[in-house]
C-alpha cells in the first residue's frame, strides 16, 4: 500500500497537471473564437468566388483550358492532407490520418496516390505508413495563411498542368462546432463545370484582355481562396478539438484528485487507528 507521503505527492502532481490543462483549455477557447471569426468571414467570399468562376466557365468556350481537362481515372492522384503542427488535440490528427489511409485504399484503389502533407503531426504519422509523400508544409499557421495557400496551390497546379497528376483532392476537417468536426474530401482539380440550365446559351460578357486570361487569373485566385478557407476550417477544428480534449483532461484530473484524496484520508485514518490500538494495547500490557 502506498504511503501517505506518496499519495500526497501524487495529489500535488495531478493538481499541477490540472492547472496546466485548464490553462490550455482557456487558450484554445480564445484561439477558437478568433478562428471562428476568420472562417465566418472566409466562407461567404469563397462560395461567391466559386459561383463566379462557375458562371464564367459556363459562358465561355474554355474546353481546352489545361485546368478543365477531364480526369482519365487512371493517372496519379494528388491528395492534400491537412493536419496540425501541435498535439494535445484529442483524435484530431489520428482521424485525418486514418481517413487518408482509408481514402487511398478504397476511394483510389489501384491508383498511384501522392500526398502533400500540411502539418507536422500528419507528417510524423504518415511517414511511418506505406504511402508516398511528395511535399510537406509545417508551421503553416505561424505565418501568413494566404502565402501558404498560394504556395500549396502553385505546386498542385504545376503538377496537374504538366500531366503528372490526373486529379487533385484535399482532405481536411470541416468545422461544424467546438465539439463537432467532419472529415471532408474535396476535389480541387480538374475544376468541375456544371451543365448550363435552362433553354438557350447564357448571356456572355466582354472580356479584357481575353477570356482565357481572365479565367486563368480568376481560377487561380479561386483555388487559393478555397485552400485558404480549408486552412481556416482546419485551424478552427483543431482549436475546438484541443479545447474539448483539455476540458475532458481537466475533469478527469479532478476525478483522480477526489479519488486520491479519499484514499489519503482512509490511509490517514488507518494510521491513526493503528496508533490508537498500539497505545491501548501498551497500556493494557502495563
Amino acid at each position: 500500500m502506498a504511503s501517505l507521503r506518496d499519495i500526497k505527492r501524487r495529489i500535488v502532481s495531478v493538481t499541477s497537471t490540472q492547472k496546466i490543462t485548464r490553462a490550455m483549455k482557456m487558450v484554445a477557447a480564445s484561439k477558437l473564437r478568433r478562428a471562428q471569426d476568420a472562417i465566418v468571414k472566409a466562407r461567404p467570399y469563397a462560395h461567391c468566388m466559386r459561383d463566379m468562376v462557375m458562371r464564367l466557365a459556363m459562358r465561355a468556350e474554355l474546353d481546352q483550358h489545361p485546368l478543365l481537362r477531364r480526369a482519365t481515372g487512371t493517372g496519379t492522384v494528388g491528395v492534400i492532407v491537412v493536419t496540425s503542427d501541435r498535439g494535445l488535440c484529442g483524435g484530431f490528427n489520428a482521424t485525418i490520418v486514418n481517413a487518408a489511409l482509408r481514402t487511398i485504399s478504397e476511394e483510389f484503389a489501384g491508383r498511384d496516390v501522392e500526398l502533400t502533407i500540411v502539418g507536422r503531426k500528419g507528417l510524423e504519422l504518415l511517414k511511418r505508413r506505406d504511402c508516398t509523400i511528395g511535399r510537406s508544409h509545417t508551421d503553416v499557421l505561424d505565418g501568413s495563411v494566404s502565402n501558404v495557400a498560394r504556395d500549396i496551390i502553385a505546386d498542385e497546379v504545376a503538377e496537374f498542368s504538366s500531366g503528372r497528376y490526373d486529379e487533385v483532392h484535399c482532405l481536411y476537417n470541416e468545422f461544424r462546432s467546438a465539439i463537432s468536426q467532419q472529415v471532408t474530401l474535396e476535389q480541387l482539380l480538374p475544376f468541375d463545370v456544371p451543365e448550363a440550365e435552362g433553354a438557350g446559351a447564357p448571356v456572355d460578357y466582354v472580356y479584357e484582355p481575353s477570356v482565357g486570361a481572365v479565367f486563368e487569373a480568376l481560377l487561380t485566385k479561386h483555388m487559393q481562396i478555397q485552400m485558404q478557407r480549408v486552412l481556416y476550417e482546419s485551424a478552427a477544428s483543431e482549436h475546438g478539438a484541443r479545447m474539448t480534449a483539455m476540458e475532458s483532461a481537466t475533469n478527469n484530473a479532478g476525478d483522480i484528485i477526489d479519488s486520491l484524496t479519499l484514499k489519503y484520508n482512509r490511509a490517514r485514518q488507518d494510521a491513526i487507528t493503528k496508533e490508537l490500538i498500539e497505545v491501548v494495547s501498551g497500556s493494557e500490557a502495563i
